[in-house]
């Protein structure tokens, strides 16, 4: 068994098995699957997300690997993502509990609890409007290169998300800007818990990465001009030295971006339709 409790869970938790007195929280349950249950929950005036694993079994396993699929087995994956961030220096939750215990990988009792990121609002929720009313480009501009800038940290930290879309950048409402203003937006990067950490990261699992940031902004009022600017600023180059040196990796986030939203669009288009 692995234990790591800040010291007000500690204390709070006294005498107690934890991994029961997890179990057993109430709170807004916002996912609810096999084997994974997240929910937010309030202790000691304190608002907080827990994330419950009981493993998925090893058929759920062996159905991800034959796939080429990675399969989650627990909440160490998202403890290690949201350290390896905070020492990168990439803004993101705050987790104050972990804990592990089973040796059988499909069975895994585990869970992970972060601190809510209040008066936050998602990126996907704060750009929604931009395909109808364009934003001033100072603000387009900042955002745009600001996930520029953090993608580029943890692919060149080797760290992939595996479900990178822009709702999982929580924008800080505190610190919105105006038009006028120079300070830079703060981003949170939430939802580690697919995160891949290698130091050697293979480029498939980056081109993924970026193409499915790339189709999540899509349908928000963004042209061909702002991709470029993503490119310059993630590759840290000339936008001529970047397309001439990286163009294959470029060409081929592109042709899975727009992959992906043919293929969502399409289902979409099926379920209305039906």
């Amino acid at each position: 068994m692995i234990l790591h409790l800040r010291e007000d869970f500690t204390a709070a938790w006294k005498d107690s098995d934890p991994f029961q007195k997890v179990d057993a929280l109430q709170g807004v349950v916002y996912r609810d699957v096999k084997g994974r249950r997240t929910l937010q929950f309030e202790q000691d005036g304190k608002k907080y997300f827990a994330k419950i694993h009981h493993g998925v079994g090893w058929g759920e396993i062996i159905k991800n690997l034959l796939t080429l699929r990675l399969p989650i087995l627990g909440a160490q994956n998202e403890w290690r993502a949201v350290a390896k961030l905070q020492q990168l220096g990439v803004a993101t939750m705050t987790a104050v509990a972990w804990g592990s215990r089973g040796w059988n990988p499909a069975r895994r009792h585990s869970f992970i609890i972060t601190e809510a990121l209040e008066h936050t609002v998602s990126l996907e929720d704060y750009c929604a409007p931009w395909a109808k009313q364009r934003p001033p480009f100072a603000i387009k501009l900042r955002l745009l290169s600001a996930l520029a800038r953090i993608s580029s940290t943890v692919h060149g930290n080797g760290v992939c998300h595996r479900d990178y879309y822009i709702c999982h950048f929580l924008l800080h409402e505190s610190e919105r800007f105006g038009a006028g203003e120079i300070r830079e937006p703060r981003l949170s990067l939430i939802d580690l818990h697919r995160a891949l950490i290698s130091d050697q990261l293979p480029q498939r699992w980056i081109i993924k990465d970026v193409a499915g940031l790339y189709f999540s902004a899509l349908h928000i009022g963004l042209n061909r001009h702002d991709f470029l600017r993503f490119v310059k600023i993630y590759s840290a180059k000339t936008l001529r030295q970047a397309l001439n040196e990286d163009g294959a990796f470029w060409a081929e986030v592109q042709r899975k971006a727009l992959q992906l939203d043919a293929k969502i669009n399409g289902t979409r288009q099926a379920e209305t339709t039906a």
